[in-house]
């Protein structure tokens, strides 16, 4: 029985808009980490990763354990987030329309038509708040996301294309972004900090001190570097956490924790025959529909509004539009599939998530259905992938061509690293939740 966890109530909503004042609206800081599985943390119970600040975050938040995102990749993944819409809506299905072919001409109908579409970054800064962008970001530059600030200029003379300069945030210190902090606090305007560090993402070179606290007991090099980089990731979490206490503003600050999509390392699945078809990182992991690709802890965190605790209430990345909406008292466009985090029964009414994976490095613009590779489902316990032929351009496809059964079914609450695929035992809820994901799609 899945724990229930009640929330102060929030008198928010278009009404309460007309008496928010800059005073009285909460800061808020989305934290994003960057290639992730969605067990390795502290707080999620990893016998290794340590993860001291964000398990800190985690005794004081909301957290979600069945968190998932809409795409297994960043770039589609992100713009989920923005828009409180899936790929297939929004149009960003992958990380690049051809491989990276002429990509700049290609980008120009793509992004142009992303942007028709309301975003909540740029709903917060037309009512007054100060934006700040660092990290990952795909969609032109920080202006063109509507930022007030930032870091990511986007210019391909200048080697723009997911982040740029932005990257350098967590790897090469916070300076931007608690400077952009200070300046709010001294400008008394409410805040939105945008914190997406190219962490714990490769390149894995992590400092010497955590490679060294890792890179113990015959365990392999690509994953040492990579539990080393999540703590590396945590450090920078630490002090982004520590200067909103040092200005005073954690009370009113609401604070956002999500991973855009999961990574395991590749010799972890040495021995399944088909990772010879791609060593990049281990299959069903970045790029595909299972746990650790699409599935992630969400935190919520807002002193005084959100009772901590835990729950297995599933929350999407979708539902972080509906969310910020709600806290900031904004207006959230009215046909948007998540739902408000902060409303506990709207989560309770929930009984299925649902998601795609497409090609990785190419995209048909206007036809995002052409490089659909899978449509997934979870409700309660059971998991469906639908599996698709979509169209693949690149060596990218070696991730997922090995995968060739029509339908996989798992129990995820007694199989959450799906060993067993039960959907020849279980046709019924295989026809069920199919029916389910065709009326969604």
């Amino acid at each position: 029985m899945n724990k229930v966890i009640t929330f102060v109530t929030l008198f928010l909503g278009a009404a309460a808009s007309l008496f928010a004042t800059d005073a009285t609206r909460p800061n808020i800081v989305l934290i994003l980490s960057d290639d992730q599985a969605w067990t390795d943390y502290g707080f999620m119970g990893h016998a290794s990763v340590q993860t001291p600040h964000l398990d800190r975050l985690a005794g004081r938040s909301q957290v979600f354990e069945r968190g998932y995102v809409a795409s297994p990749l960043c770039r589609p993944s992100l713009a989920s987030m923005v828009t409180g819409l899936f790929p297939f809506q929004h149009g960003v299905t992958g990380n690049d329309v051809d491989g990276r072919n002429n990509r700049v001409a290609l980008d120009i109908p793509l992004r142009e038509n992303f942007y028709r579409h309301p975003g909540f970054i740029k709903t917060l800064t037309s009512s007054g708040y100060l934006a700040h962008q660092s990290g990952k970001w795909w969609e032109g530059s920080w202006m063109d996301g509507g930022f007030t600030h930032g870091m990511t200029h986007g210019d391909p003379q200048r080697g723009g294309r997911h982040g740029d300069a932005g990257l350098k945030i967590g790897r090469a210190g916070m300076t931007p972004v608690t400077d952009f902090i200070d300046l709010a606090v001294e400008e008394k305007k409410p805040f939105f900090v945008w914190y997406a560090p190219f962490l714990p993402h490769t390149p894995h070179n992590p400092p010497q001190h955590l490679l060294e606290k890792y890179a113990k007991g015959g365990r392999a090099a690509d994953v040492a570097k990579y539990y080393a980089m999540c703590e590396w990731f945590d450090e920078t979490c630490g002090e982004l956490l520590g200067h909103l206490d040092k200005q005073g503003v954690t009370d009113n600050t609401l604070i956002l924790y999500i991973c855009d999509n999961g990574w395991v390392a590749a010799s972890t699945n040495a021995d399944d025959p088909n990772q010879k078809l791609w060593k990049g990182f281990a299959q069903r992991s970045k790029g595909s529909p299972y746990e650790n690709g699409i599935r992630t802890p969400i935190m919520v965190s807002w002193p005084g509004h959100v009772e901590p605790g835990r729950g297995q209430d599933l929350a999407h990345a979708i539902d972080l539009f509906p969310t910020i909406a709600a806290a900031a008292a904004v207006t959230a466009p009215q046909h948007l599939p998540g739902i408000n985090l902060l409303e506990a029964e709207s989560r309770k009414g929930r009984r299925q998530v649902f998601g795609v994976s497409h090609s990785i490095h190419n995209m048909t613009v206007g036809d995002p259905d052409d490089t659909q590779q899978y449509l997934w489902c979870v409700e309660n316990e059971w998991k469906l992938l639908v599996r698709y032929d979509g169209k693949d351009t690149t060596r990218y496809r070696n991730v997922h061509v090995w995968d060739k059964a029509p339908v996989r079914l798992f129990n995820i609450a007694n199989d959450p690293h799906e060993q067993k695929d039960l959907a020849a035992e279980h046709p019924e809820v295989v026809e069920r939740i199919r029916k389910a994901i065709t009326a969604w799609h």
